[in-house]
């Protein structure tokens, strides 16, 4: 049994998947419009958090990294350079989502990522998201180990592109 206030963030992070990383959302009435489903903007914030936890697992987060990160690049951050959204069905409260995020292309200072927002099997929500390295509002070439560890992720993806 977990004491009260044990850090369980990695349980709620997800987890490492071939290729990439996966994790569940609930949807809450606070996702939803006026009609009961899932509101379009919301599943950005799925994504979001699927891209984030995807960083925070495979090492981002890591207080090595990030000093060694600050060093090479001071005041860093990953901004997303450009997406491209497919709606495909809706989802509706009380929904268990997957997010799925998958490492299709690490280049030098941009990561491309799929990722899809599914029930069960069914994909209801599919994007393709390039995301910047930056520092000090330039873009900059990602630090070795982070670009080993998401190039690593690309190869093993069974859809990546040939």
């Amino acid at each position: 049994m977990k004491k009260s206030g044990q850090d369980t963030s990695k349980e709620l992070a997800g987890r490492l998947i071939a290729g990439g990383h996966s994790m569940q959302v609930r949807v809450y009435y606070e996702d939803t419009d006026f009609t009961g489903i899932v509101y379009h903007a919301n599943y950005l914030r799925f994504m979001e958090r699927g891209r984030t936890n995807y960083l925070r697992l495979i090492g981002a987060d890591h207080r090595a990294l990030f000093e060694q990160t600050e060093k090479e690049a001071p005041s860093f951050a990953f901004v997303v350079r450009s997406m491209k959204i497919d709606f495909r069905k809706p989802a509706f409260m009380d929904d268990l989502l997957e997010v799925r995020s998958l490492s299709h292309e690490v280049s030098g200072a941009s990561i491309v990522l799929v990722q899809r927002v599914m029930r069960g099997e069914e994909v209801l929500v599919e994007g393709e998201v390039r995301v910047a390295f930056v520092s000090e509002g330039r873009p900059k070439r990602i630090p070795e180990a982070l670009r080993k560890a998401m190039g690593a992720d690309a190869e093993r993806n069974p859809e990546r592109r040939a």
